[in-house]
């Protein structure tokens, strides 16, 4: 048994695919295959059905490569522990990252990586919380930036800074005149929400109160934050917006922005680690990266209240 073909069994448990696993190990797909079949007659079982379309792990297989998601995991730990002796930070990251911070978090941040950490390779990955959390696991993500608590002992969470939720008006909505508004005040039939999956969508729900009202039917769904402000502007809708987007606003979209009554609602966005994480000074480096590009404002939790997901 090797940590090749370790590596072999975990690659083709993660793509399903034969020709998609050895791809990602740099070899050919007749290699891959032998090595794993090398390992299974040492072992004297099956880890793969192979009738299966995809290729699905057997029952022993599946406990086969938990453990050697494991022991790859500590083999990694001693090449850390030289990476990080040494003076220049360099190495391969792997991001998972929600939707509705992604096109505020990553311009700024890569171009900040890039002009100091030059030899930083970023990987990236947009994905909903359950998804970030799952590849964290399994390790296919060295760290996610997410909305938390997540309320998971197996991941660590070191809070990065709390942002604001506002309320993003139509011209034509009643509630164009305000300078602020009331959670009871958000006509349920108006408001366009993010499709099921997202933890904003759920956050937005507990604001609200919105599964406690029998008007609101989730008649309006979509996909991503600049839909639902492109819908708002087309009706007379409306939506809750973070700050992060809030802030590329022009001077006439700010026209449209409503604060929320005190305390502020806020959502806690942390940088999230599996509790054996690896690759510590490269992480550490991302967040004083994003730390360094989030206004400071938004470092501190001041008077905001923070909304909990379901």
């Amino acid at each position: 048994m090797t940590l090749t073909q370790l590596e072999y069994i975990v690659a083709l448990d993660t793509y399903r695919h034969f020709v998609q696993a050895s791809d990602k190990c740099f070899v050919t797909q007749p290699t891959l295959s032998m090595q794993i079949q090398k390992l299974e007659e040492e072992l004297g079982v099956k880890i793969f059905d192979r009738t299966k379309q995809p290729v699905i792990p057997t029952e022993v297989g599946a406990s086969i490569i938990a453990q050697a998601r494991i022991i790859l995991r500590e083999a990694s730990m001693i090449k850390q522990i030289i990476s990080d002796q040494k003076d220049s930070i360099s190495g391969e990251l792997r991001i998972g990252i929600i939707p509705t911070l992604a096109p505020y978090v990553l311009p700024p941040l890569y171009k900040y990586v890039r002009e100091k950490y030059s030899q930083i390779n970023l990987i990236i990955k947009e994905a909903i919380t359950e998804e970030v959390i799952d590849e964290l696991k399994n390790n296919r993500l060295d760290c996610g930036i997410v909305v938390t608590p997540l309320g998971d002992s197996s991941i660590k969470e070191e809070v990065l800074f709390y942002e604001e939720l506002f309320v993003y008006v139509s011209k034509k909505n009643s509630l164009v005149d305000k300078k602020y508004v009331l959670p009871s005040e958000i006509d349920p039939s108006k408001l366009w929400l993010l499709e099921e999956g997202h933890c904003f969508r759920s956050q937005i729900l507990n604001l609200c109160e919105l599964r406690k009202r029998s008007d609101f039917h989730f008649k309006y769904e979509t996909g991503n934050i600049e839909t639902l402000k492109r819908m708002v502007d087309k009706s007379d809708g409306i939506t809750i917006l973070p700050e992060l987007a809030v802030l590329e606003f022009s001077p006439s979209q700010r026209k449209l922005v409503k604060r929320l009554r005190e305390p502020t609602p806020a959502r806690e966005v942390s940088l999230v680690t599996h509790r054996d994480y690896l690759k510590s000074r490269l992480i550490e480096t991302l967040k004083d990266g994003i730390l360094e590009i989030i206004p400071p404002e938004m470092r501190k939790l001041n008077n905001k209240k923070v909304v909990e997901i379901d």
